[in-house]
């Protein structure tokens, strides 16, 4: 009986161990954006800081590859790479992430940009095979042939988030024009 109780205690002990822990917060407009480090479907390593040192950085979170390529996601990044050059004079670059199981996802990656390379300079495609960044987030869309929650971020040079847009639906995204009309709204607001 003894031991019977001990290891009923011991399981319930090594279960409250392992219980999953707490779904990650999304970052609110006025907090520090959580660091994080993708790789591009190459293998190049990107992180969150190495971009706002430079200025202000639009986080871009597509659906990625649910099991196929994403319309409206082919139609939101392809806004925001012929609209390269403005978020340039806006000094501002774009990391787009693409999240998705990790098996080939790379390769889905590389499928995904054909249309749009070369990329501009300032518009970087990183990878999330599993989950990590997604999850950080607090962004994962945990249903059949779902990834992520479509959503954008702005992030200023001292990391914080000053616009945020968390779409609960596959068609409700910003466009490029939406974000450079907050990054020049930003840039008033900031002057005076």
């Amino acid at each position: 009986m003894i031991a019977r109780n001990f290891l009923v205690l011991a399981l319930g002990v090594l279960m409250i161990g392992i219980a999953p822990l707490a779904t990650a917060e999304t970052p609110e407009v006025g907090q520090k954006a959580p660091e994080f480090s993708l790789s591009t479907p190459d293998g190049h390593p990107l992180s969150l800081s190495e971009f706002t040192s430079k200025g202000t950085v639009v986080l871009v979170v597509l659906r990625g590859f649910p099991g196929y390529q994403c319309p409206y996601c082919q139609k939101q990044v392809h806004d925001f790479v012929t609209n390269g050059e403005k978020f340039v004079t806006a000094g501002a670059e774009v990391m787009l992430v693409y999240p998705g199981p990790p098996a080939a996802l790379d390769q889905h990656a590389k499928e995904f940009l054909a249309k749009e390379n070369p990329l501009p300079a300032n518009v970087h495609l990183v990878v999330d095979p599993d989950y990590a960044f997604t999850n950080q987030y607090g962004l994962r869309w945990d249903a059949p042939h779902e990834t992520a929650y479509p959503s954008t971020f702005l992030i200023d040079r001292q990391g914080a988030v000053f616009f945020r847009k968390v779409s609960r639906e596959h068609g409700d995204r910003t466009t490029a024009a939406d974000v450079l009309a907050q990054l020049e709204h930003d840039k008033v607001a900031h002057s005076h």
